[in-house]
């Protein structure tokens, strides 16, 4: 039978460096591993070879051997999986190799880690702290890691006895054995002798913080501002959760908003309406100067351009719509009154023509 090439198998050349071995091997492990391709006798074969080729070439003696040995060169009593076991049965420890595609299955020890849970607050502002943006100050109750035990749970620790401190445990797998986190410590190889008598083991407490809130301008009703770790702290050392602020925004008396535009009725006068004007409208930042055309209709609607709200992701503003109300007096002077009758004998079209009327 002709000699296996090691070389070729890792895809390297006779010169590589021990680095460059480990980084082959690695990816052909990654491909080709039994527990990430189950059922593929194909890859496990791959898989035991890649594992012989790197169990010859990472040791030198061997691969001096192998190197000046040629066809001659034989490697008793290989089965493709010898080198994981715990020991290393081969001469070789693969842990390092394999930590980063299981992690802690690999030998690493494993942590328990868990995300704080987010926390949700609901902040009513007005229409012009909407537009504008706003600062507040909050107060919220929050769960904080244990300032006794540093949010272990525990004021003592003793040696896991299931694996002697060691945060490690083996596993088999048929002919493959390896090495996982302890199940029974999570990893730290250590349990709780005696539990923290300030948070009583839970490893957390209940405490009251004041935070600053920076809501952006262009907010909406329904719009959630996040403040990135400001939840409750996290297990183990885990990430704090965020804190999530909900926006109301009150009912304004004059302007409604639909997305980033505003409208606002705007009262003007008969004679105002019918021989045009130039008015001050209000708008969401101040007053804007509105020529009215002579002419116009109460109902009538006209837009200032960029002088609605600011949109928080384009930055953009939106427009304002003015619509006409005109606004009839309801005690008329004698004399008001007889111009106005004056003017309506002159005007003699019917405005309800239209309607079927006479």
């Amino acid at each position: 039978m002709a000699p296996k090439d090691y070389y070729k198998i890792l895809g390297v050349s006779k010169d590589a460096s021990q680095d460059d071995l480990k980084k082959a091997f690695r990816k052909l492990a990654r491909k080709h591993h039994p527990d990430l391709n189950p059922g593929n006798k194909a890859a496990e074969d791959k898989f035991k070879e890649a594992n012989e080729a790197y169990a010859v070439l990472s040791d030198e003696k061997k691969r001096k051997e192998y190197d000046e040995g040629g066809s001659s060169f034989k490697f008793e009593g290989f089965d493709g999986f010898q080198g994981f076991q715990q020991g290393g049965g081969g001469g070789f420890d693969f842990s390092d190799i394999f930590g980063d595609i299981f992690g802690s299955r690999a030998g690493g020890r494993q942590q328990h880690y868990e995300r704080g849970d987010d926390l949700i607050m609901q902040m009513e502002l007005s229409l012009e702290d909407a537009f504008s943006g706003a600062t507040r100050e909050l107060t919220i109750n929050r769960t904080g890691a244990c300032d006794g035990c540093g949010g272990s749970g525990a004021e003592s620790f003793e040696a896991c006895p299931a694996c002697k401190g060691s945060g490690r445990a083996q596993a088999s797998r048929g002919a493959f054995t390896s090495v996982q986190g302890c199940r029974q410590c999570g990893g730290t190889g250590k349990k709780t002798k005696s539990v923290c008598m300030r948070c009583g083991g839970h490893g957390a407490v209940r405490t009251t913080d004041t935070v600053k809130a920076k809501i952006p301008a262009g907010v909406d009703n329904g719009s959630v501002v996040k403040l990135k770790g400001k939840g409750n702290d996290g297990v183990g050392g885990g990430q704090a959760g965020d804190l999530l602020i909900k926006i109301t925004v009150r009912p304004h008396p004059h302007f409604k908003r639909k997305g980033d535009d505003l409208t606002v009725h705007v009262p003007v006068t008969f004679g105002e309406a019918a021989l045009g004007a130039r008015i001050e409208v209000p708008t969401i930042d101040g007053f804007a100067s509105m020529k009215l055309p002579a002419g116009t209709q109460g109902g009538q609607r006209f837009k200032l351009s960029g002088k609605g709200f600011i949109n928080p992701k384009t930055r953009e503003r939106g427009d304002q719509f003015v619509v006409i109300r005109i606004a009839v007096p309801k005690n008329i002077p004698d004399r008001a009154l007889e111009a106005i009758q004056t003017i309506e004998a002159l005007y003699s079209d019917n405005p309800r023509k239209h309607l079927g009327g006479a």
